[in-house]
């Protein structure tokens, strides 16, 4: 016959470090960001500025402001990556002329080629997960769904 844990042991479970899903992201999050930084070394690209190229590549030119939406980003933290994409010839700035207040970015010819060689950002990194694209998949998936709820549950809070 086995015992039930106690209150006091559940609760004391609960604070284990390897017990916090925050965690476990984090790691993931910083072992990624680790690989990433060797896999873009040679796009000469540091990973906030390859999520910027992503959404351009994608979407193309747009406001300064949608860009930080694409990347829940705020100015703040976009405009200093966008200076040193700018300066690398990545990207091109331009005040909006009907709304100054607002800023353009978009690729420059150089910007736009570069999207051939990271191609093979993805599946280099995907391939390091030792995961199936459905594995893949489904995890993208359910962080999806988890960002979800804790952006829902930080609104109520």
């Amino acid at each position: 016959m086995t015992e039930q844990p106690t209150d006091a042991l559940r609760d004391q479970d609960f604070l284990r470090l390897d017990g916090q899903i925050c965690f476990a992201l984090n790691a993931a999050s910083r072992a990624f960001g680790g690989l990433y930084r060797v896999v873009l070394k040679d796009l000469g690209l540091t990973y906030p500025q390859y999520l910027v190229m992503l959404v351009l590549w994608e979407h193309g030119e747009m406001p300064v402001k949608e860009l930080g939406n694409h990347l829940r980003l705020d100015s703040g933290t976009l405009s200093p990556l966008l200076k040193r994409l700018e300066a690398a010839g990545l990207i091109s700035r331009e005040r909006s002329a009907e709304d100054e207040r607002s800023v353009h970015v978009g690729l420059t010819p150089d910007g736009a080629a570069l999207r051939a060689r990271a191609v093979e950002v993805p599946r280099r990194i995907a391939a390091a997960t030792g995961f199936k694209l459905a594995e893949i998949r489904d995890l993208q998936a359910r962080l999806n769904r988890l960002t979800t709820a804790l952006d829902a549950a930080a609104l109520e809070a």
